[in-house]
């Protein structure tokens, strides 16, 4: 199983960017992803979670109304959509992704990407 994010990198304030996450040896369907970030000297933080199946989303209220989770399911991939960046967006980025719907209710995540490193800074 390996998850792959990509879209990371150097933004200005106010500008956007979209992260993926593609999943392979696994599929999403039948259960759920999500997406974290860990700032430099602070604990990983939630961001959001998507339900696979049904596509609905979770975003946390910190970054809600600027950030989106969507995903395409013939590609088996989940996105993050970053808009109105600001430089305490800046962190490292990871999706995770849950072994079974029951795990993703319950919060658990089994899979985990490799990071990307968003960086928002003029």
């Amino acid at each position: 199983v390996q998850l792959v994010e990509s879209g990371g990198g150097l933004v200005q304030p106010g500008g956007s960017l979209r992260l993926s996450c593609a999943a392979s040896g696994f599929t999403f369907e039948n259960t759920g992803g999500a997406w974290f970030r860990q700032a430099p000297g602070k604990e990983r933080e939630f961001i959001g979670r998507i339900r696979w199946n049904i596509g609905t989303t979770y975003i946390v209220e910190s970054v809600r109304g600027r950030f989106t989770i969507s995903r395409d399911t013939s590609q088996n991939t989940m996105y993050l959509q970053m808009n109105s960046l600001k430089p305490e967006d800046t962190a490292i980025y990871y999706c995770a992704a849950s072994a079974s719907i029951s795990r993703w209710s319950g919060g658990s995540y089994d899979y985990w990407g490799q990071g990307t490193q968003v960086t928002v800074s003029s």
